[in-house]
């Protein structure tokens, strides 16, 4: 069982007043708040090993570039990639996504071509395969939220190209079986990609044993700082897609007739990569896993169980997403009140949750609905926070 309290004590914005009470913080889908160490491994990068990497061959050069390097050999072990040359530093999970759509794109796909993609996805696994002309296909969702595998199959069709799904919904916190839709996307010959920007923080993701193609995932989601993502690629995919980006680092040789690219992974790190945000996001995930996802998992999914029965006892109460296999994200509607003034409401209260339609337009109409609220769980959050999130729902109702 995990010491929460302990844990608090390493992230001191929770020690703050909002409107004179204390902060209740449910956000976390949207992003993570920062422990000490990571924000002190920031400021301790920038007065001690600050200077351009990989080009230099001065101390402070060779010192950050070992640091940024390390960083990657991290993140490999967090996913359990084969090579740390399957790990590419980008600014989040909206631009590798679209690294691979517009790579992807160039070498692969022809304008018309299909991405199968699922109901529930967020728009930056949306548009970016719009802006290359792509048509998609979705995968359909049950009343509960979720997926219907059993259409999967159907969907397929000579100008399949790529499967692009989410690991986990930031609506309805389905978790969806990525490994066996790997395995389908697989049989008819198709690569998969995945969003993991909701799942990282709260499972372990070992991209060997669900054998998907490109996994990627943000920082801020897993207690790092802002600015800096990952994707992962098999390397026969990144060998044969083209760079995203030209600048320096990403090439070899270089002159006004021709110009050849590295190796991977600077094949598609162009410019001076984040390498403070880098070694702050191995922090992170060093950070996590010493406190065990397995352990932060368990305490989540009580956390959800206990918000889940607590919340669901007030008169009106309607939850967005009951799948079975669910994170810790529980979206609702309330009676007749607006997300919006909920969440203005619990504002005033101290308490931060999540209103709108959360970047997934095409869910919300699908369940005719134009926004939810949305309350998302990380490992410092505790039952007496969910218990002041019910109190002020019920003072809210007494409103309208």
């Amino acid at each position: 069982m995990l010491d929460i309290e302990r844990i608090r004590e390493d992230f001191p914005i929770l020690r703050r007043e909002v409107y004179d009470r204390p902060l209740v913080y449910f956000d976390n889908a949207a992003t993570t708040q920062k422990p000490r160490c990571v924000v002190e491994k920031i400021e301790a990068a920038y007065y001690n090993v600050n200077a351009n990497i990989h080009r230099g061959v001065h101390f402070l050069s060779q010192q950050a570039t070992e640091a940024h390097e390390a960083a990657r050999e991290t993140v490999r072990a967090f996913l359990n990639a084969p090579s740390s040359a399957e790990i590419i530093f980008t600014r989040g999970t909206t631009e590798a996504i679209n690294l691979v759509a517009s790579s992807y794109a160039r070498a692969c796909m022809q304008p018309g071509d299909e991405v199968i993609v699922t109901a529930m996805e967020h728009h930056s696994n949306i548009v970016p395969w719009q802006l290359q002309g792509m048509r998609l296909r979705v995968i359909p969702i049950d009343e509960h939220g979720t997926l219907d595998l059993e259409a999967l199959p159907g969907l397929f069709t000579d100008r399949t190209r790529l499967v692009a799904v989410t690991h986990m919904s930031n609506v309805l916190g389905t978790v969806n079986p990525v490994a066996e839709i790997a395995r389908v996307a697989h049989a008819h010959g198709v690569p998969i990609l995945v969003d993991g920007a909701q799942a990282v923080a709260h499972r372990a993701v070992d991209v060997q044993a669900a054998d998907v193609d490109f996994y990627a995932f943000s920082s801020h989601k897993i207690y790092g700082p802002t600015g800096m993502g990952v994707l992962y690629g098999k390397a026969e995919w990144l060998d044969r897609i083209p760079p995203y980006q030209g600048g320096g680092e990403m090439i070899r040789n270089v002159s006004f007739e021709k110009t050849t690219y590295n190796e991977l992974p600077y094949k598609f790190e162009a410019g001076t990569p984040d390498f403070i945000g880098s070694t702050a996001l191995a922090t992170a995930l060093d950070y996590v896993q010493r406190i065990g996802l397995d352990a932060i998992a368990e305490h989540e999914h009580e956390l959800l169980r206990y918000a889940t029965e607590r919340l669901g006892a007030i008169p009106g109460m309607r939850f967005i997403g009951q799948a079975p296999e669910k994170g810790s994200v529980l979206s609702f509607l309330v009676g007749d009140i607006h997300p919006y003034d909920l969440g203005m409401i619990l504002d005033r209260l101290g308490i931060a949750i999540r209103t709108g339609h959360h970047c997934a337009e095409p869910l919300m109409h699908l369940l005719g609905v134009e926004g939810t609220a949305r309350a998302s769980f990380a490992l410092y959050n505790t039952k007496a926070e969910v218990n002041a999130l019910a109190e002020g729902i019920e003072r809210a109702q007494k409103m309208f």
